[in-house]
């Protein structure tokens, strides 16, 4: 199996955030998509290990800001390669708290929304949660980075706890 054809899905790149108590967090995920529009209701797919998983498991609420084509390599590596148990992500970016007190990074976004997680699905390594949509704004009419674009145009690694992310095997597949 060529499991690299799973990179040909239509995927975006969004900055995802959540919060715990008074901590805020967020992480870049490639898989946020809309389930319904009525009510409107997406999913975003967060890998169990990540800080942001169990932020959005004790608040049952998420942002996903939509991530602009122009969005610098380093901004998505600040948001996809560190952990928030380590470092203040939202240091030195323009966020706001939303309707749901979760961050909504604002810096590079097209879009954002805001979800009340009505449902979680255990995926394996990742939890798929599925959110209803309390609020959303179009920031710009910017074009929207995809996941395809961030690795051929800006040349973007994917991390171990992406849900996109394939092992390189043996053999060079």
């Amino acid at each position: 199996m060529d499991s690299s054809a799973l990179y040909k899905l239509g995927y975006g790149m969004y900055v995802v955030g959540s919060y715990k108590g008074d901590k805020l967090n967020a992480q870049i995920a490639n898989t946020v998509f809309q389930i319904t529009s009525e009510p409107p209701t997406v999913a975003v797919s967060i890998n169990k290990s990540n800080l942001t998983n169990e932020y959005i498991k004790a608040s049952k609420v998420f942002s996903a800001s939509v991530l602009c084509q122009g969005t610098p390599l380093s901004y998505i590596g600040g948001f996809g390669f560190k952990s928030g148990r380590d470092v203040d992500k939202l240091s030195g970016v323009n966020y706001k708290i939303g309707e749901t007190k979760a961050p909504v990074v604002l810096d590079n976004a097209t879009a954002y929304l805001e979800a009340e997680v009505i449902q979680e699905i255990d995926v394996g390594t990742h939890t798929l949660f599925i959110g209803r949509v309390v609020a959303a704004e179009v920031l710009s009419n910017e074009i929207c980075m995809t996941y395809d674009y961030y690795h051929q145009v800006k040349r973007g690694t994917t991390p171990k706890t992406a849900p996109s992310y394939i092992a390189k095997q043996e053999g060079g597949k």
